[in-house]
């Protein structure tokens, strides 16, 4: 079965968001009690893969979905929230706060004009 060209967007951009999220914080646990220069090197590896993923994803998206750029910001923007709240509550052990709600019904609104015909 061969996937819309949207939905592999969609899961490439999931995909890219997470070892973007680590790439980007990861190092706050794991890497804690290293170096800062440590913690740029490892991220700056994880994050080629973010964008081996991300590239494709925008590439498909925007010449083979047809979406514009601007529906794919606000995709990556989404996805980010979705994948960036779990991490930072059950890796980071941050509290759920009621202002990640406010978050997402504000990238809901930017969801709905962007995709308005």
């Amino acid at each position: 079965m061969q996937l819309s060209f949207s939905a592999q967007t969609i899961l490439l951009l999931v995909a890219s968001n997470v070892f973007m999220t680590i790439a980007w914080y990861g190092h706050l646990k794991s890497l804690s009690t290293s170096p800062w220069y440590i913690a740029v090197f490892v991220s700056w590896g994880i994050a080629l893969f973010e964008y081996m993923l991300l590239v494709p994803a925008n590439r498909i998206g925007y010449g083979l979905a047809g979406l514009n750029v601007a529906q794919l910001k606000i995709m990556q923007e989404v996805i980010t929230l979705l994948v960036f709240v779990p991490f930072a509550v059950l890796y980071l052990g941050q509290p759920m706060k009621l202002d990640y709600l406010w978050a997402a019904l504000c990238l809901a609104g930017a969801v709905y004009f962007v995709f308005r015909p």
